[in-house]
């Protein structure tokens, strides 16, 4: 399996910390950038991390409060004042266009970058020949969605055994990574020794909603999973009362996927100085959890 890089540019909650900027994070796989929301000063984490905001191919919205969308209007000012020349594709829940046309015309007014977005309400609303999105609604007080993207299965070359058998650049590797046996220099050459199968890789990201049977549907068969910690189960009433989850709840999430790893963020400025509280609270479920920071950079 290749690795896809991650980076973490906001983890935290709806008010900020010296620490932690607003949520944003950055998933990048084969020319594709894709920002999953994009918190108040995201443009100034890309510089912080290094990363180069114009390659950015998509946006997805998990819903329209602000700690997930105050940067929009800043980052598109960023791009088009640096000579953007794509198509930024936005996704978000219902409501997505509306919102986002007031954003540009009162805050971007001039010199619009080329933008197409579209209203996701639930199922695969992308595909390409190696990945899909796709999407879930959360319940929240306004609507949401948490995002899964899915690198898909894939036959891929062994370049060892190709070297070994001198196989030549030519379409006969193609033919191979397809499944056909071919013929070579008089000898039959079966797809099976010279191609190996890669599993699909999931990742998942779950942002501000109460626990839910769709939290568990998006997560099915997930390898790695993003998600909100925002409480502690002693603070149970709160979470349901604001609708977002505990840190056993998130957990509980990964643990019920079988995931590989669950990394928390859009943490509260509540456990800044004691996120091994949320830490301890998640293991209790799931062994394999991780705090999020920012500028963090994993491959999953």
């Amino acid at each position: 399996m290749v690795k896809i890089p991650i980076t973490f540019l906001g983890t935290s909650q709806a008010i900020p910390t010296s620490r932690r900027n607003h949520t944003s994070i950055l998933l990048q796989y084969n020319g594709e950038n894709i920002l999953v929301d994009c918190g108040e000063g995201t443009q100034r984490q890309f510089r912080k991390a290094h990363l180069n905001p114009c390659k950015l191919t998509r946006l997805l919205i998990t819903h329209w409060h602000g700690d997930h969308i105050l940067g929009i209007a800043g980052l598109l000012q960023t791009l088009l004042l640096n000579g953007y020349n794509k198509t930024l594709y936005v996704y978000g829940p219902k409501g997505t266009k509306n919102d986002l046309g007031e954003l540009i015309n009162l805050l971007v007014p001039y010199n619009k970058i080329p933008i197409k977005v579209q209203e996701i309400e639930e199922g695969k609303f992308l595909e390409t020949k190696d990945f899909y999105l796709e999407a879930m609604p959360m319940q929240h007080s306004i609507p949401c969605n948490a995002y899964a993207f899915v690198e898909k299965e894939k036959i891929r070359l062994d370049k060892k055994k190709i070297k070994q058998l001198k196989l030549p650049n030519s379409p006969i590797l193609g033919q191979l990574q397809a499944g056909k046996d071919i013929e070579f220099n008089g000898k039959k050459i079966k797809s099976s020794q010279v191609t190996y199968k890669t599993e699909q890789n999931k990742i998942v990201f779950i942002f501000d909603t109460a626990l839910n049977d769709n939290c568990h549907k998006i997560s099915k068969d997930a390898n790695t999973i993003i998600t909100e910690a925002v409480y502690l189960n002693d603070e149970l009433e709160l979470a349901t009362l604001h609708e977002h989850l505990t840190a056993e709840q998130a957990a509980s999430i990964a643990k019920k996927a079988n995931a590989k790893a669950l990394y928390l963020a859009h943490l509260s400025q509540r456990y800044d100085n004691n996120e091994k509280l949320i830490l301890k609270e998640a293991k209790t479920q799931f062994k394999n959890t991780f705090i999020a920071e920012d500028l963090m950079k994993i491959q999953v």
